[in-house]
């Protein structure tokens, strides 16, 4: 008895053991095999906060989920100083090798985007893409000497940093900024600004395998060869707010909000046009607070639309002439400030098709459409489809000047062109003053 009890007993636990065997094995294997990720993302258009905020959610989903290295792709003009000073320090403390890959072709790395590609660990660029011209930039074309010199120095003083920290041309980084200097992909490998050229993201995978890079003080080999690629897209609010930084977008949104709200002031009870203007007001301030803006310039657009809306009521064009004269000034300097921007500001300004088209769109709207609508709002209401000059209709009280007349089921303030008129008897609308009307005594009959 015992001996069968023994005997059920071991082949109970080996039967436990083969079981989490097999239940292990691929884990073990698959965990020994796995096949190492990279995480791709995309830096494009202008450098902004809402940018930062992308990059910090990329290295930080990175870490989480035990990528090998993260590929920032890039194409920029440039953006604002406090933002590119923020990514660089994100990417200094990344605890994951950060490529940054100048791409596609066509692409540039420009102003900040120096700095941005200064700070990877490994530095890339697509055939036919350029990096440099990070000088500091008035949007006015003028700076003064002296803060020419400061900006200047400050931004000198940042990409001599990040060079001497991972290794890169120190001389060129500051020519970047002192002179404007641009390179070609080439240009820029053959002056050690970047570590090779690669033509698609498999061939920067390929050519970074196996490179050692410092991450957070401690060497780390990359292992990146068939990699498997993770796209880090832009979250919905992320994509939805990088849109709203788009100087045609701002002027847009700045425009239909001003009409909106001047047709619901027009108009009062629409309700309609008061919301679409506060919505479009407050996105449009949401991207001029994120843009080098010329508040000045924002008061020219305003009063520009003002101005045409008011000519609605004059006798003339002079205030139309005026207020278009006054919107195109305003969005022509709409981003160039009178004071001088961050060191790395782009050079950023609205499409001259866009403000052509804004100015006659806008013109027209409020001229004819926005124009109707308030002159039919003055107009009295008159029921039927014939005019009420030349109907026939009778004195409800004495006119003597002026009495109550009924005309077209209607009853209407008139004034006697020839007193006194009795009650009852018929009358004839001579002129419409207004909502009055000048009625004469007649024979007709209705």
């Amino acid at each position: 008895m015992n001996f069968f009890k023994r005997t059920r007993y071991a082949l109970g636990i080996t039967l436990c053991f083969f079981g989490a065997f097999v239940f292990l094995a691929p884990r073990i294997g698959f965990a020994q095999t796995a096949v190492p990720r990279v995480d791709v993302a995309a830096i494009s258009g202008v450098i902004d906060p809402f940018t930062e905020g992308y990059v910090e959610r990329v290295i930080a989903n990175a870490q989480a989920n035990g990528a090998r290295a993260i590929v920032f792709q890039l194409d920029t003009p440039g953006g604002g100083l406090e933002e590119t000073r923020r990514i660089v320090e994100r990417f200094f403390q990344s605890p994951i090798p950060i490529i940054v890959y100048v791409s596609p072709s066509g692409a540039r790395a420009g102003s900040a985007g120096v700095f941005v590609t200064y700070a990877a660990h490994i530095a890339a660029m697509a055939p036919g893409t350029n990096i440099g011209a990070a000088s500091p930039v008035s949007l006015t074309g003028e700076m003064t000497e002296t803060m020419q010199s400061k900006v200047t120095n400050d931004a000198a003083a940042l990409i001599r940093t990040i060079a001497a920290q991972r290794g890169r041309n120190v001389e060129w980084g500051e020519d970047a900024v002192r002179t404007a200097s641009s390179l070609t992909e080439r240009e820029a490998l053959d002056m050690h600004a970047i570590d090779f050229i690669a033509t698609d993201v498999p061939d920067l995978l390929r050519q970074a395998h196996g490179r050692t890079v410092q991450v957070q003080g401690k060497d780390v080999t990359l292992d990146t060869a068939n990699a498997e690629i993770k796209q880090v897209e832009m979250n919905f609010f992320e994509q939805f707010f990088h849109f709203l930084l788009d100087p045609n977008i701002a002027l847009i949104l700045l425009n239909i909000g001003t009409i909106a709200l001047i047709a619901e002031v027009y108009n009062p009870g629409a309700v309609l046009p008061a919301i679409i203007g506060v919505i479009c007001l407050t996105l449009a301030a949401v991207a001029l607070f994120g843009l080098p803006t010329n508040w000045a310039a924002v008061i020219l657009i305003v009063a520009g639309i003002a101005m045409m809306v008011l000519d609605i009521k004059v006798a003339g064009f002079a205030l139309t002439v005026g207020g278009i004269i006054s919107f195109l000034l305003g969005a022509f300097f709409l981003f160039r400030p009178f004071t001088p921007p961050d060191a790395l500001t782009p050079d950023i300004s609205v499409s001259p098709v866009v403000i052509g088209v804004l100015t006659v769109l806008t013109a027209s709207f409020v001229l004819f459409i926005l124009g109707a609508a308030i002159r039919s709002r003055n107009m009295p209401v008159i029921s039927g489809t014939k005019p009420l000059i030349g109907a026939l209709g009778v004195a409800r009280t004495p006119l003597n000047p002026q009495g109550i007349v009924l005309v077209k089921s209607e009853e209407w303030t008139a004034l006697a062109q020839d007193p006194p008129i009795q009650a009852g008897e018929t009358i004839e609308v001579k002129a419409v003053d207004g909502l009055t009307l000048r009625v004469e005594k007649t024979t007709k009959t209705h």
